[in-house]
């Protein structure tokens, strides 16, 4: 039996993905489980609210929601929900001279009471390691987790350090 998914990923359309991917790995490498959807705010408006209305019901925690463009996903999403929802601006194919200023904007620029926390331009990492500080909140075996990474990624820059001055 595959355990429940804490955290759902969600874009737009099959094309973010390829953005989306580093959110899917980053909780994969801390164990969490997770589900995968496209659903879109414009061509599927009642699947994507059904989804966002359920998700807490199902055992879901956080939402990271990805979209280019005009980005509504992860503000509708916000809106339908209690859960915390993260949202990563992809750099949409058909707007790539925005290069995701345009879907950036769409999400740090929520309005009142309908928060979306909010990653760089492409950043899924971030915003799956984020969901991962969230559920650390209440799971010490994630924290831990959590502060070994953030070690690994100080022992990681330290030795790069070294290497450099070395070369001197």
């Amino acid at each position: 039996m595959s355990q429940q998914p804490l955290v759902g990923v969600v874009m737009g359309s099959d094309s973010d993905l390829p953005t989306m991917q580093a959110a899917i790995d980053a909780l994969d490498e801390f164990g969490v489980s997770s589900e995968v959807r496209i659903l879109s705010a414009h061509r599927t408006p009642d699947e994507m609210l059904a989804y966002a209305r359920e998700a807490a019901g199902r055992g879901v925690r956080v939402i990271i929601a990805g979209a280019g463009g005009a980005a509504h996903l992860p503000g509708m999403i916000a809106s339908a929900t209690t859960l915390p929802v993260v949202g990563v601006p992809v750099i949409a194919t058909a707007m790539a001279s925005m290069a995701g200023v345009d879907a950036l904007l769409s999400m740090v620029q929520m309005p009142g009471g309908v928060p979306v926390a909010t990653v760089a331009i492409g950043n899924a990492k971030n915003a799956g390691l984020l969901a991962v500080r969230i559920l650390a909140t209440a799971d010490d075996g994630l924290r831990i987790k959590m502060e070994q990474f953030q070690q690994q990624m100080g022992d990681t820059v330290r030795g790069k350090d070294r290497a450099l001055r070395a070369r001197d």
